[in-house]
C-alpha cells in the first residue's frame, strides 16, 4: 500500500496516496473532473494549479497532472484564466511591429519584474519571448514560446496585465504564415488531402481491428 499523505483541496483536508499527482488525488478524493484536466499529460495546460506547504511562505505554480501531492499541500486549481484574446484576421495582418502595438499594446508595459518567468509551469523565459515581441522580432518571440501551453499562469502574476500566451501565439502566427520557410513537401500533402487521394485509404484503415492497425503503424515505413 502506498504511504498517504495529508492534502487540502479548496481548504478541504483529504488523506490521500502520496504516488497519486494532484489531479488523481482529486478523483481519489471525490471530485468529478469535468473542467480543467484536458489531455493528462501536460500538453493542454488546463489543470494550471496553484499550491503552498503549510508552513512555507512560497506560492507555487504547476500543472496538476505532472505535480504527484506532497505533505500538507494546499491546492487550489485555475482551470480557466481570462486572457485578453484579441480578433484578427491573420490573412489581413502583416507582421510589423506596429501590429504588436496595435493589438497588445499592454506589453510595452512591462516593468520587467520577471514574475511572469518565474511562474510559468514550463519553465519558459517568458518575459524574454516578450521583449522580443516588443522589437517585432517574431522569430524569435515564437521559438521562444514554442513551448507554452497556454495555462495562464503568467498572466496571473503580471503587474501590467500581459496576455502573455496571446502574445506568443500571434507571433508564432505570423512567422508560420510569413517568415518561416515554405515546406513544399508539406504544401504538396496538404493539396492531396484536399483532393481526395486519400479518402479510400482511410475508409479502409477505418474498417481494420486495432490490433492490425497497430501492426501496421508499428512496421510502417519511415519517410528520410
Amino acid at each position: 500500500m502506498a504511504e498517504m499523505v495529508n492534502v487540502f483541496l479548496f481548504g478541504k483536508k483529504y488523506s490521500v496516496p502520496s504516488n497519486l499527482t494532484i489531479m488523481r488525488a482529486m478523483e481519489y478524493a471525490g471530485y468529478s473532473l469535468v473542467r480543467g484536466c484536458g489531455c493528462r499529460n501536460g500538453f493542454c495546460g488546463a489543470c494550471a494549479t496553484v499550491y503552498r506547504i503549510k508552513g512555507d511562505r512560497e506560492l507555487k505554480v504547476c500543472l496538476a497532472c505532472q505535480t504527484k501531492v506532497e505533505e500538507n499541500m494546499y491546492v487550489a486549481t485555475l482551470p480557466f484564466f481570462p486572457l485578453v484574446k484579441q480578433v484578427y484576421d491573420i490573412n489581413e495582418i502583416k507582421p510589423t511591429e506596429q501590429i504588436m502595438m496595435q493589438l497588445y499594446p499592454e506589453i510595452y508595459s512591462c516593468i520587467g519584474c520577471n514574475a511572469c518567468t518565474k511562474s510559468c509551469t514550463q519553465g519558459l523565459n517568458v518575459m524574454q519571448y516578450i521583449a522580443y515581441a516588443q522589437r517585432g522580432e517574431y522569430e524569435k518571440c515564437a521559438e521562444e514560446s514554442f513551448d507554452c501551453v497556454m495555462c495562464g499562469v503568467c498572466s496571473s502574476r503580471c503587474p501590467a496585465g500581459i496576455s502573455h500566451p496571446q502574445v506568443g501565439l500571434l507571433a508564432r502566427r505570423l512567422n508560420g504564415k510569413y517568415l518561416a520557410p515554405k515546406s513544399e513537401h508539406l504544401e504538396a500533402r496538404v493539396q492531396e488531402i484536399k483532393d481526395g487521394t486519400f479518402e479510400e485509404l482511410l475508409e479502409n484503415l477505418m474498417q481494420k481491428p486495432v490490433s492490425e492497425m497497430k501492426e501496421l503503424y508499428n512496421n510502417r515505413e519511415i519517410e528520410k
